[in-house]
Formats: structure tokens, C-alpha cells, sequence
């Protein structure tokens, strides 16, 4: 430095605080993440304006970058819960969720880094026992799983709307029940299965018993009618027909003329 001439040593010392002052001032902004600029000489959190983008961005070193996950996100959480009738069931449940970007800086402001403890999961837990306590073991277990899903998902995005967070979808994904009461409910369950389809077997039968009568009703019907219809000269017709069938036949066979009750020949086949 003793060397350096003494016009030298100013230039140095600009360009070793510009360096610091870029340093501090590049902020780079990740995938899948926002940041919310807050001015330490100009009125704290920005709220008014759009979140910083992905990036890198130059900020004034006194300023600060707050960056958060914008991305989809999940939140999985395991409860204990009552039944409508006061038995307690473990329930997992897991929420989709991200913040809303165009709320980032109010999000920050109101709730903090920490919103997911503050806001989400509280949220969560009171929707998830207000809509369980509405259903018995039976339903939450078997019939209801769907309705208590969409319905923990519209009360639970009830609470948070006006949290500056998107919920995106909530799901049941375990439902644990005390081990008597889960082999009461299966033991209903197989039961009701063997009574639907005993009950099936009976329709079948009743219905093929109701196919057999119609059709030998029928028949009955259709015999009498060709009955009633029958004259002792169409049988004879109906005789005369068939025996110029039978003489035309190649085969050599006796005919014996007049023998027959009603006169019509009577033919023997080859002896």
C-alpha cells in the first residue's frame, strides 16, 4: 500500500465499499419462491405493490428480503377426535396449500413466517372435530368418508380465506377406530352383505319361477286355441299331405288302402 500512489488509495476504497454494497444488495429469488421486500427507511412491509419474482433482484442494502414457498405445499396432521356418540377416533388428514402471491406482503405483515402454525393448522384441527362430531364410528368409517372430506375442506377454507392463503384440497387419508368398535362395524357390515345377497337370490328365483309359469302358460294357452281350431276335416287334409309325402319317398315301403280309422291308406315302410 506504502508503494500505491496516494491518488490511487480513494479509487480503492470506492470500489472495495461498492463491492459491499452489491453484496448486500443482490438478492436472488429461487424456484417456487416470492419475496416480500421490506423498506427499513420507507414505511417496513411492502403490501402495495407485487412480490418479488423468481430471480435476481438489486434492493438497497438497508432494505431487507423476506422469501417464502409459493409453490403447492402439504400439511399432514394426525388428531384424535370425538364421535357424535363420544368415542374417540385417530384421523389423519392432509391439506394442500399455498400462499397467495398477491397477498405475500400482507400475508407477512399479519401472519409471519410462520402462518402454517398460526393459521392453517388450527384451522384444520377445529374444522376436522366440528364435522367429525356430526357422524357415528359406522359413518366415518364406511358410507360418510367422502361427505366428511368435502365438508372439513369447505369449513376449514371457510376459516382461511381471509388468511391470504389458497386451499387447494383436504383429504382423509386414515381413520383409526378402537379395535372393538372397528370389528362391531365389519361384523354389521358382512352381515348386511349376506343378507343383500340372500335377498338377490330370492328376486332370481321369484323372477325364473315367474319366466316358467308364463311360458307354460303359454303353451297351455297356444295347445288349446290350435285345439279349438281343429275340424276332423283339416286332419284329414293334414293326412292326405302327409301321405303323398311319404309315397313319393325313393324308399320301398306297402300301402294298404282303407285300413285306417278314417279311411286314409296306411303305409308301411320297407320290411
Amino acid at each position: 500500500m506504502e508503494k500505491l500512489p496516494k491518488v490511487a488509495l480513494p479509487f480503492i476504497v470506492a470500489a472495495i465499499v461498492l463491492i459491499i454494497i452489491l453484496t448486500k444488495s443482490a438478492v436472488t429469488i429461487g424456484s417456487g419462491e416470492a419475496g416480500v421486500l421490506y423498506k427499513t427507511f420507507g414505511g417496513g412491509v411492502v403490501t402495495d405493490e407485487s412480490a418479488l419474482g423468481e430471480g435476481f433482484h438489486i434492493v438497497a442494502p438497508w432494505n431487507k428480503v423476506f422469501v417464502y414457498e409459493v409453490r403447492q405445499q402439504e400439511l399432514t396432521e394426525r388428531m384424535k377426535v370425538l364421535s357424535s356418540n363420544g368415542l374417540d377416533i385417530q384421523l389423519e388428514a392432509t391439506a394442500w396449500y399455498m400462499p397467495e402471491i398477491a397477498n405475500l406482503g400482507k400475508l407477512h405483515q399479519e401472519k409471519g413466517a410462520t402462518y402454517l402454525e398460526r393459521v392453517l393448522k388450527p384451522a384444520i384441527r377445529s374444522a376436522t372435530r366440528s364435522v367429525v362430531g356430526r357422524y357415528t364410528p359406522e359413518q366415518i368409517y364406511s358410507s360418510k368418508r367422502d361427505a366428511i372430506q368435502q365438508e372439513i375442506f369447505d369449513e376449514t377454507k371457510k376459516i382461511v380465506d381471509d388468511q391470504y392463503i389458497d386451499l387447494v384440497e383436504v383429504l382423509v387419508r386414515d381413520v383409526t377406530l378402537p379395535t372393538a368398535i372397528k370389528d362391531a362395524i365389519e361384523r354389521k357390515l358382512g352381515q348386511e352383505q349376506e343378507s343383500l345377497e340372500y335377498e338377490f337370490r330370492l328376486v332370481t328365483a321369484a323372477k325364473e319361477a315367474e319366466k316358467v309359469i308364463i311360458e307354460a302358460q303359454g303353451k297351455a294357452d297356444a295347445n288349446r286355441i290350435l285345439s279349438a281350431s281343429l275340424t276332423d276335416k283339416i286332419l284329414q287334409d293334414k293326412g292326405i299331405e302327409a301321405t303323398i309325402k311319404l309315397s313319393e319317398s325313393p324308399n320301398s315301403k306297402i300301402i294298404v288302402i282303407g285300413s285306417g280309422d278314417s279311411g286314409m291308406p296306411i303305409i308301411l315302410g320297407n320290411q
